[in-house]
């Protein structure tokens, strides 16, 4: 049973920094800064506090999901999961989506293992056999 939570935890935490990365990437992307700055990074869409707030939301989900992955007891900690973790494979099949249509291939790339990583949180919670204590 302790695998399965340390697994979970690990996928968070590679989702996280594969996050971090793709962060790094962009602010050396020619540009990027000015954009955020400008408040034009989404072309007609105003980058608002409220957005801002919204993507900072998301960008944090993994990292809460770290301690309540190591913690929580089997039948919340499955539930929590799979809850959670189909809603980011939801939003980061929604940012594969977007790469694809007109970002750059290391987004995709990275589009790609955001994914992989979300869809295994799912997996494994769904698989994770019901301890028979």
């Amino acid at each position: 049973m302790e695998d399965v939570k340390i697994q979970l935890s690990a996928l968070w935490v590679s989702r996280l920094l594969t996050g971090f990365v793709g962060d790094i990437i962009r602010f050396h992307e020619p540009g990027y800064l000015e954009e955020i700055i400008s408040g034009e990074l989404w072309g007609d869409m105003p980058l608002t506090a409220e957005i801002m707030l919204l993507m900072a939301i998301i960008t944090v989900i993994p990292a809460v999901m770290v301690f309540p992955s190591l913690t929580l007891k089997y039948k919340a900690n499955r539930r929590v999961n799979i809850i959670v973790g189909i809603f980011m494979v939801l939003f980061d099949l929604s940012f594969l989506i977007q790469a694809i249509l007109g970002m750059p291939p290391y987004e995709i790339f990275l589009a790609i293992l955001y994914l992989v990583f979300t869809a295994l949180v799912v997996w494994y919670a769904w698989k994770w056999p019901k301890p028979e204590d």
